[in-house]
């Protein structure tokens, strides 16, 4: 791989030929005094020039570093596209990952005088003095820590790779820095868990990542030093330059002795000390380190997302990273991105926190990820004794189960050719060859036995479950809306049951219709950000708004030509405004009433028996405050 601008801090950039450089020595001794004085200002006056315009030309050059093809990383490091995609390769076809949140929070385990919902950011978020955190470090004593069972349950479940927090925002090492205690020689463990499951990934062929946070809450150069920072009271003011060569100091060492990382997971990037710049120099330093890691986008600054985290790539960084939420229409072709969740509310331990998601929940956030083009990222939060919670483990063996039979319908697997979400599920697919398999994941089982494959124009070859061994072919029929399967009277799985369509070549699928959207009001009158055409557009972060003081609107949708419709899906910006609302078709002139409703809140999908018409609208005819609805999908 190709570098520019290698460190190079012993090495002349223009170096003499030794025949040459000894003669100029000579030359030199042999003059007067006050000549050599005389020169050896000059050169030093030389030299000072020099080196200015080196530097100019290396700012120049790092302001205006070209955005590499395809990655959408502003980076002094080049790579072909080819050449990124065999970087990004394992981790693209891995798909499911697990997060492990570890540290001295998991000591107090959620509480602190009397109140019982802190996680890792209980230090921030209690204000306790600093000196009183770091009595924690006496009390973390992990005994029952088994690298080989956390490794060993991890792939059970099917996850190709772990990221574990080497460094949280409270700046508490997990692993055996030599550059401060503030790290697990503090505490009566003594050994390092960083090294211990970096050995037994590898000995499980699981992928060994890492998760380092910029930001420091305990570090006295961290450019916000918190005022209850009181073991930093004495230091002097930050300085943002000494604390990122003591922070490179800490990846050096994670990078250099643990062997091959698969990627560094950075976090705590959007405070003000932190600068696009900074983050610039910090992947290209780590790339320096292990060329062929994968780095987040949190390395930089990339602008938070509304309502789905940091999904931007932005100037730097290989793939976005939504947090505690999957994207509605994922972020197109090209685009890499990780959702990462909790299995509860906390990322850390909280021994109080009972509020699990169900195993159904968790296997269809993975199917989700996969069928949008990205990989989910599951969290545990172990305890203080070095266990991971029984609740947790008792999902992650769930999700295993559903993996060993539809594993394939995951991994390696490209996001859904269909243009809207499926009524009844999700798809993900795989082409071998000149064959595409589509994997449909079943959530809702048909009650009449027929599946509508809607817009699905190809000629299946072949029909199947990945849960029937036999690969019993099932009977399959073209139809005017799409492709009808016969499925068995009963589901394999009630999470998802995974069907499996295999057809020649490139899926052929009806494209969407091009919608012309209207509506009664638009807030402020402002069109370019609020039209009702942002209702249609498959962006979560686009809405069509009126004016707080309406309550009776309506938004309609021409299809410019006959459509055959029998359901919608409607998403409030702000759940709770409708209370009353019509769903409607015109014929001729007139708007004719085929539904009616009360209130719809954050996400509706309605069914109805087939309405044929060329535009339909959503006919609010009472609410709260201005109507403002983030998304319509008419199918």
């Amino acid at each position: 791989m190709q570098r520019f601008f290698e460190n190079r801090h012993h090495a002349n950039i223009y170096p003499l030929k030794r025949g040459n450089h000894e003669n100029a020595l000579k030359f030199r001794d042999s003059l007067p005094d006050q000549i050599r004085t005389k020169m050896r200002i000059k050169t030093s006056l030389s030299r000072l020039v020099m080196l200015a315009v080196c530097a100019s030309v290396l700012a120049a050059t790092l302001a205006r570093a070209d955005i590499n093809a395809g990655t959408g990383t502003n980076s002094t490091i080049y790579e072909s596209p080819a050449q990124r995609d065999a970087r990004m390769k394992w981790w693209r076809e891995a798909r499911f990952g697990l997060f492990i949140h570890w540290g001295l929070y998991s000591v107090p385990a959620g509480e602190w005088q009397g109140q019982t919902n802190y996680g890792e950011w209980i230090l921030e978020q209690t204000h306790m003095p600093v000196s009183q955190y770091e009595k924690y470090a006496e009390q973390f004593n992990p005994v029952e820590f088994n690298a080989t069972n956390w490794v060993r349950a991890a792939k059970a479940a099917g996850v190709k790779y772990i990221v574990i927090t080497s460094k949280h925002h409270d700046g508490f090492g997990m692993f055996r820095s030599d550059l401060t205690d503030w790290c697990i020689r503090r505490t009566p463990f003594q050994r390092d868990p960083v090294a211990e499951l970096a050995a037994a990934c590898r000995a499980e062929g699981i992928t060994f990542c890492l998760y380092y946070s910029i930001m420091d809450w305990h570090h006295p150069d961290w450019g916000i030093r918190r005022p209850w920072n009181d073991v930093a009271a004495q230091a002097g003011p930050p300085d943002m330059d000494r604390y990122v060569a003591y922070m490179k100091g800490q990846l050096k060492e994670l990078l250099t002795r643990y062997g091959p990382i698969g990627l560094l997971w950075f976090d705590g990037q959007w405070e003000s000390p932190w600068t696009p710049e900074r983050g610039v120099d910090l992947y290209n330093y780590v790339r320096s380190l292990q060329p062929d890691i994968i780095v987040n986008n949190r390395v930089g600054k990339p602008a938070s997302s509304e309502a789905v985290g940091f999904s931007e790539i932005g100037a730097v960084g290989d793939y976005g990273t939504p947090e505690q939420n999957i994207p509605p229409a994922g972020f197109g072709p090209g685009v890499d991105w990780e959702s990462c969740m909790t299995m509860n509310d906390h990322w850390g331990y909280n021994q109080f926190d009972q509020n699990w998601k169900s195993p159904g929940v968790l296997v269809r956030n993975l199917i989700d990820c996969a069928s949008k083009g990205g990989n989910y990222l599951l969290n545990v939060g172990p305890t203080s004794e070095g266990l991971i919670p029984g609740p947790s483990l008792d999902r992650l063996a769930a999700i295993g189960d559903w993996m060993q039979i539809n594993g394939e319908s995951i991994y390696g697997t490209s996001a859904s050719p269909f243009p809207r979400k499926l009524p009844w599920g999700r798809c993900t697919q795989k082409v071998s060859g000149d064959v595409t398999r589509l994997y449909l994941h079943i959530f809702d089982w048909p009650a009449d036995g027929q599946l509508l494959v809607p817009g699905l124009l190809s000629k299946v070859h072949k029909a199947y479950l990945l849960a029937d061994p036999s690969r019993q072919q099932l009977a399959t029929k073209q139809a005017e809306a799409g492709v009808q399967v016969t499925l068995p009277a009963n589901a394999a799985n009630p999470i998802s049951t995974t069907l499996v369509l295999e057809i020649k070549g490139t899926p052929s699928i009806e494209a969407l219709p091009q919608i012309k959207a209207s509506a009664s009001e638009v807030y402020r009158n402002d069109n370019s950000h609020y039209g009702p055409q942002f209702a249609f557009d498959g962006n979560p972060d686009t809405r069509w708004a009126t004016d707080d003081a309406i309550s009776q609107a309506w938004i309609a949708a021409d299809f410019g030509s006959l459509r055959s419709i029998h359901g919608v899906r409607i998403s409030e910006a702000y759940p709770g405004r409708v209370q009353n609302y019509e769903l409607q078709y015109r014929d001729g002139t007139a708007w004719k009433t085929f539904l009616a409703g009360a209130t719809l809140g954050d996400h509706i999908e309605i069914t109805f028996p087939v309405v044929k018409a060329r535009e339909f609208r959503l006919n609010i005819l009472t609410a709260r405050q201005g109507p403002t609805i983030g998304e319509i999908d008419w199918f």
